[in-house]
């Protein structure tokens, strides 16, 4: 069943668009991720423009999110005043690439460079993720070996303006945070994503929270973020189909019951490295649709030129 979406302007399958959004559901019941560094790349490939699926996709984040975030609230496993320091430097970040993204599109180079953030980031965290998944398999089949420690004080524990982080257990400043949170809003906005694949370890290994409060913290902040993002890239360039955000929502809220039951089936350290081939597989598919030569050639010639 074909539906034209009028943002986009392309008819699309309406069951490619439930699959997808299904797809991406099973991934966050599966991963605890929300999906929308993996999204947007999928859309490209059933012919959604890059400008139009960013802007789209991040609805996709804002609701897997929200379902997310309620969980860890429950757990109490959410630190607000870090989140709303996150979200400062999202907010920042998300109207900077708003701009970025606007500035891009006037030149016409913003599907290039979409893809492009697409290729270096997804390979260079896919790549990171396989390493340190193999790294944790080869521990846990060595019981007797030392554990790593996961973090040490660095320079960004001697930086002024210092609060103290209850639920984190941390009396840090507030200006890494801010940066993170700055980097993950630009991301956002350029690229359609919640930043979580960049967050969560940034989380750990840079502002050293543990681990039980670094998800719930991390949707906390992408809730506001996204959403924020999406508002701005409607009434800026309307860029946003309601009418694909819903497909992938409804899709999306199915797939996730499935993933959460297939979750429960494997061990964390096989979900990392399935997780992590899939973001690289991802990240090659696009760095071959850039480089290979389209089946479809055609060239816009000025009239009167032949003549």
């Amino acid at each position: 069943m074909q539906i034209y979406l009028p943002i986009a302007e392309v008819s699309v399958s309406a069951y490619s668009l439930l699959g997808i959004g299904g797809l991406v559901g099973v991934l966050s019941g599966l991963f605890g991720v929300g999906g929308g560094f993996l999204i947007t790349p999928l859309l490209f490939f059933i012919g959604i423009p890059p400008g139009v699926a960013v802007a789209t996709g991040a609805n996709q984040v804002v609701a897997s999110s929200v379902s997310g975030v309620l969980a860890q609230f429950k757990r109490k496993a959410v630190d607000v005043p870090m989140g709303l320091v996150l979200l400062v430097g999202g907010m920042i970040g998300s109207g900077l690439g708003v701009w970025v993204f606007n500035l891009l599109t006037e030149l016409g180079q913003i599907d290039l460079v979409v893809q492009l953030s697409y290729v270096i980031f997804l390979g260079s965290i896919g790549l990171l993720m396989f390493q340190e998944s193999v790294r944790s398999l080869t521990r846990a089949r060595k019981p007797g070996a030392a554990r790593r420690k996961l973090h040490t004080h660095s320079w960004a524990h001697n930086l002024p303006f210092k609060l103290k982080f209850r639920a984190s257990g941390l009396y840090i400043s507030v200006i890494p945070p801010l940066l993170v949170g700055l980097v993950v809003g630009v991301l956002a906005a350029i690229m359609g994503v919640g930043g979580g694949f960049i967050m969560v370890p940034a989380m750990i290994y840079l502002l050293g929270m543990p681990t039980k409060v670094v998800i719930g913290t991390s949707l906390f902040q992408i809730i506001f973020v996204t959403a924020f993002t999406t508002f701005m890239h409607a009434i800026t360039n309307q860029s946003v189909d309601v009418l694909l955000a819903m497909m992938l929502i409804i899709g999306g809220v199915v797939g996730a019951q499935i993933g959460s039951r297939l979750g429960a089936k494997l061990k964390a350290e096989q979900l990392r490295i399935l997780l992590a081939l899939m973001v690289i597989g991802v990240a090659v598919q696009i760095g071959l649709d850039l480089l290979l030569t389209p089946d479809d050639l055609f060239s816009l010639q000025q009239e009167g030129a032949g003549q």
